[in-house]
């Protein structure tokens, strides 16, 4: 199909019609000239005329059709367009679209596949909890009930840490770079999730008011964290340190080789054998999150700790919400 594009300008259409119709009028002068009567002058003048109004009248409308069809075509690339840009910010924020054709190729690959999902779906149901809790405050729910639903969203951040781990022995950087969330939330991304301690010290402004003994218990539960995140920290670093001169300080590979795994097996197989300690600091991480929300559960009132998590909630929530508008925002 031949493409017309948006600006296409029917001014041709209108130079075709005037000189139709300005053979039209040649044509209309020359036969009134050479009749021979009035009334004969008369009935070819009529019948010139009409067919004058036929010609444009069909032309008119020739237009239009061509107007609609280039308004059609123009409608047709925006909305190309606009799927384009929904894709590409789909997988900006880390939303898997494979392509038709596309099949994983390893264990890895179908293992990371697999948490995407679940993850999404974990994320659809968390939210119903987090609607479920808004509503039991707002309608100052007792305290049995609202027990109820923090211990029920409690176990569902434990079945998240659960399907990470599971992850991360698929693929354990698919879990580090944290490609499931937005590209904001990998800013603030530690191992894999949010650090303990920050989310410590954005509640700890958000619950007052609070006694001393649990501001007490709260700065002491924070500065325990901060330790296990520097130690952990720490780890990684050697780990990532020890992986670089194992490549660069290992024995040198085979006379002639091009320096590729195959050549440098030896090497390759303790580089990947000190990356597999990778899932360990993890699922670390991931024990270290999960115990720092149990141990606030524990210092807070019952509804103290649902307003907490609703408040972690909707910090994640802002996150999102973030990343959204910035990779909307204009563009010069």
């Amino acid at each position: 199909m031949a493409y017309a594009s948006p600006g296409t300008d029917t001014s041709t259409d209108l130079d075709t019609d005037e000189k139709n119709q300005m053979l039209e009028l040649g044509q209309l002068a020359s036969l009134t000239a050479s009749g021979s009567g009035d009334k004969s002058k008369d009935k070819l003048g009529q019948k010139a005329l009409r067919r004058l109004a036929q010609n444009r009248e069909a032309a008119r409308k020739s237009r239009l059709r061509k107007k609609a069809y280039v308004e059609q075509l123009e409608n047709s690339r925006l909305k190309l367009a606009q799927l384009e840009q929904e894709l590409q910010r789909a997988r900006q924020q880390g939303i898997f679209i494979p392509n038709s054709g596309d099949k994983p190729h390893s264990t890895g690959e179908n293992g990371a596949l697999a948490f995407d999902t679940d993850y999404a779906q974990w994320q659809e149901d968390h939210s119903k909890q987090i609607n479920e809790l808004r509503g039991a405050l707002n309608a100052h729910a007792g305290d049995d009930d609202l027990r109820r639903i923090v211990d029920s969203i409690m176990a569902h951040y434990g079945e998240a840490f659960r399907l990470k781990g599971v992850a991360a022995k698929a693929d354990a950087f698919h879990v580090l770079s944290g490609m499931w969330k937005t590209p904001v939330e990998r800013c603030f991304l530690w191992l894999g999730e949010f650090r303990p301690s920050e989310l410590l010290k954005l509640l700890a402004s958000r619950l007052e008011p609070l006694t001393e003994q649990q501001l007490a218990s709260i700065c002491s539960l924070q500065q325990s964290s901060q330790q296990a995140e520097e130690d952990l920290s720490q780890g990684v670093k050697a780990l990532q340190q020890s992986v670089a001169e194992t490549l660069a300080l290992g024995s040198p590979c085979p006379a002639g080789s091009s320096g590729n795994a195959a050549d440098c097996s030896g090497q390759m197989a303790v580089a990947i054998g000190k990356l597999g300690t990778l899932e360990n600091f993890l699922q670390e991480a991931d024990n270290l999150r999960l115990q720092t929300l149990q141990q606030m559960q524990s210092v807070l009132t019952t509804r103290q700790s649902a307003r907490a998590l609703l408040a972690i909630s909707d910090y994640f929530s802002r996150l999102r919400a973030l990343s959204s508008l910035w990779i909307a925002r204009p563009r010069e």
